[in-house]
């Protein structure tokens, strides 16, 4: 019980329970809403924490099979996040924008990643010496648009397991190509959002940095503790 309560004032710090306006809220988010303030809907952290708890079980389990994860936020207050704690369990992660294709037409996109460390790779060894000035600054411009494009999908070669995103409604483009490769989907869900867009929806506010944070974390801890217990498994 006492834990349960550190945990509800915890997010409450984190500033999780504030949605936005009544104005803006989607129909199916009513389940989740407590109560509203100055016209800030605010959350029932009860059911957050009833929502997070069953995407960590979900992300635990992946970190077992050592399955892989997509980590999708191209907003402002999502980008910073995403790629540090994508980088600490080693996955890759959108933190531009979406580009389609990605997971619908992931052999084309595997082709581009594979161009872009040839040319890495070229410019490494000086083989683009070669080339005149003029032509090496049109090689360098190419390269940084493809880091920025895919230098967070990093060396995966298979589709991956699921994809956890911040704010559902933003990274509509990512959620259809999802649902029409059947990846499943953890997101972080304001009030405006669908939960329905989500396998495992968390209602909370998506454009604290807090928030986002303390969400982001907790998932990714889920997917460690998933490692542990599988090289606990493997030694006994």
């Amino acid at each position: 019980m006492l834990a349960e309560k550190n945990k509800l004032e915890e997010m409450t710090k984190a500033g999780m329970h504030f949605g936005y306006s009544r104005s803006r809220r989607h129909p199916r988010m009513s389940p989740y809403i407590f109560g509203a303030r100055n016209n800030i809907e605010i959350f029932d952290l009860d059911k957050t924490v009833q929502k997070l708890e069953e995407a960590k079980n979900f992300v635990r389990n992946l970190g077992r099979e050592n399955r892989k994860i997509l980590f999708v936020g191209t907003k402002i207050e999502a980008k910073k996040i995403i790629e540090e704690f994508s980088k600490t369990i080693d996955m890759p992660f959108v933190s531009e924008r979406w580009l389609g294709g990605i997971l619908t037409n992931f052999k084309v996109i595997r082709n581009r990643m594979n161009y872009m460390d040839d040319l890495i790779k070229k410019r490494e060894s000086g083989e683009l010496n070669k080339y005149t000035k003029q032509e090496r600054l049109k090689i360098e411009k190419e390269i940084s648009d493809l880091k920025r494009n895919f230098g967070g999908l990093g060396k995966w070669e298979s589709l991956p397991a699921a994809l956890i995103i911040v704010d559902s409604k933003e990274e509509k483009n990512a959620i259809a190509e999802a649902k029409k490769v059947s990846i499943p989907i953890i997101a972080i869900v304001n009030s405006d959002c669908n939960p329905e867009d989500a396998d495992y929806p968390i209602p909370a506010n998506d454009n604290s940095l807090s928030s986002i944070q303390y969400i982001i974390s907790e998932l990714t801890d889920a997917y460690k503790e998933g490692l542990k217990d599988q090289a606990k498994e493997k030694n006994e």
